[in-house]
């Protein structure tokens, strides 16, 4: 062949390929208004603008409201690293019945009862390195933003009024239901839907309530009252990023009636608006039943992290796909906690050694030379990860196949260095060594998993859960490690093997290692049925193992 076409053939191969990764590497979501996967394409190029409905503060916040938050954190992260800049807004709902009732209940003030529990729902957040959002809004300081939508759908005569009350009129909007399916007969009295005879159609839905004694109001041109739960995120919304934008997100079972219930009010609003991706997260469940307040079987964040490394829990919760259901289990909260101690103690052998290695690492700013073996695990981890993040954030396969591969290849390779090795042959090891550590925590990062603290800290923190579990202090085990260390010396090896057995048994595993015996946390053989609150909480239904 003229070696002038071979080249231009190969220049279309190229091209080829190129254009075919470019597509593989897509970042595609599920729709819930389209109910199929979609190539995300934001409206501004190069800009995301994204709505999540946050918690109604009245309590701490339980599994299910984790899930949420990680979820939408991690996509909130993966955009940021695909290089958008990102507009990320979670409310809080701090005007609501469920409040009321609990202030009546102990006596506070309503919004000082709820900006207590906002504060909460922030310290759990932030113990599960979910990033603050770009705003936070509250309901209490957007009355007017309200008041102003609700006047909108009124004028435009899909709102009426009755005795202070304004009511949505269903009716009016020929397009309700395309989000969820439901049909208006559907809307029935539940939760959040009142049952009352003054409305035009027992579908409509409140956008104010008017004032009760007792109850926080504000005043409005329909008299003192509050906003009805529904118009608050269309408000707020439309007040932070206009009645056009990208994603709005939340949990299943938002979809009907409230996101539904948005849409209504936002296009009665504005007839221009507009959000591209709806996008849901499934349930957590207890005995495969939806975990909620509502229901009384859940757990708070608080009680799963008094005993679990809030990193473990971050696991969990990413090792299902977020449209998932997923199912509480202490088995696999175990298996969470054992996975981030190895990933980080893996981490720190690598930091250590690399720390120890500085001065024979070059510095003469060329790129690294590095083994075939490392080239490909970081090839094959950086192709996994693009792959699986990009199809609709499949967390769940990320962290298997490459990502454990490469700290195989990170635990083999610092073998090698206890090795007398040719000078060329170590520093093709460090920086082998070097270049998968920073892929590997490249990929922690975005899945929120890089711990903020060094890892031999958070290595102590997972220690310490470990023992918390198993009822135990540190000096508890060397004592126990200690009086191993006799019973073997006097070659009574079937006592030694129970006593390591008892402590497995409570998750704590011991190795020798050489003359010395160390522990670590581990699975344990036999499971406990459920958390152990502490004193003073409620004590949860016992939970499904798997």
């Amino acid at each position: 062949m003229d070696p002038s076409k071979q080249e231009t053939n190969q220049k279309k191969a190229s091209k080829t390929m190129a254009k075919k990764e470019t597509q593989e590497f897509q970042f595609v979501v599920y729709n819930t208004m389209t109910q199929q996967k979609e190539v995300f394409k934001p409206k501004t190029p190069g800009k995301v603008c994204m709505y999540v409905c946050g918690v109604t503060a009245y309590d701490f916040s339980h599994l299910g409201h984790a899930r949420a938050a990680v979820s939408f954190d991690v996509l909130y992260r993966y955009l940021k690293h695909l290089g958008y800049e990102v507009t990320y807004v979670r409310n809080f709902t701090d005007v609501d019945d469920k409040i009321i009732r609990r202030a009546n209940e102990t006596g506070e003030d309503p919004i000082s009862l709820s900006d207590r529990y906002c504060k909460e729902y922030n310290i759990d957040m932030s113990d599960l390195q979910c990033l603050s959002p770009t705003h936070e809004p509250r309901v209490s300081d957007h009355m007017e933003q309200i008041k102003d939508m609700i006047t909108q759908i009124i004028n435009k005569d899909f709102g009426y009024v009755v005795d202070g009350d304004v009511f949505f009129a269903v009716d009016k909007f020929p397009n309700y239901g395309k989000l969820s399916g439901q049909k208006l007969e559907n809307n029935r009295a539940g939760e959040r839907v009142a049952v009352d005879s003054r409305k035009r159609n027992p579908s409509d839905f409140a956008l104010w309530k008017a004032a009760k004694p007792g109850e926080p109001s504000w005043d409005s041109s329909w008299g003192p009252g509050r906003p009805g739960w529904h118009i608050e995120c269309s408000a707020m919304s439309a007040h932070y990023l206009s009645f056009k934008f990208d994603i709005h997100g939340g949990g299943l079972d938002l979809i009907f009636p409230h996101h539904e219930n948005e849409i209504a009010q936002s296009c009665a609003a504005c007839e221009e608006s507009d959000v591209s991706y709806w996008m849901h997260n499934g349930h957590v469940t207890n005995n495969n039943e939806k975990m909620s307040k509502s229901l009384g079987n859940f757990f708070t964040i608080r009680q799963i992290t008094e005993r679990y490394h809030p990193l473990a829990l971050r696991y969990f919760l990413i090792n299902a796909h977020y449209r998932s259901p997923l199912n509480y289990s202490i088995v696999q909260l175990e298996g969470a906690s054992d996975a981030v101690f190895y990933i980080y103690q893996t981490l720190k052998d690598c930091q250590d050694a690399l720390l120890q290695l500085q001065e024979e690492m070059p510095n003469d700013g060329k790129p690294a030379r590095i083994s075939p073996d490392a080239k490909e695990c970081i090839s094959k981890l950086r192709n996994e990860f693009q792959v699986k993040m990009s199809d609709d954030l499949s967390t769940s396969l990320i962290l298997t196949g490459a990502f454990l591969e490469a700290l195989k290849l990170v635990n083999n390779l610092l073998t090698m260095l206890k090795k007398k090795q040719q000078k060329q042959q170590r520093l093709l090891v460090i920086q082998s060594l070097k270049e998968i550590e920073k892929e590997v925590t490249k990929i922690l990062d975005v899945l929120g998993l890089q711990p903020p603290c060094s890892y031999n800290e958070v290595l102590l923190q997972l220690k310490e859960k470990a023992l918390t579990r198993a009822g135990l202090v540190e000096d508890d085990v060397i004592r126990l490690i200690n009086q191993r260390a006799e019973v073997r010396r006097n070659k009574d090896f079937l006592k030694s093997d129970q006593m390591r057995a008892h402590l497995q048994a409570k998750g704590i595993a011991l190795m020798d290692v050489g003359t010395e015996t160390i522990w670590r946390p581990c699975v344990p053989v036999q499971q406990e049925s459920g958390i152990v609150p502490s004193e003073g909480q409620k004590v949860p239904p016992k939970p499904e193992t798997a």
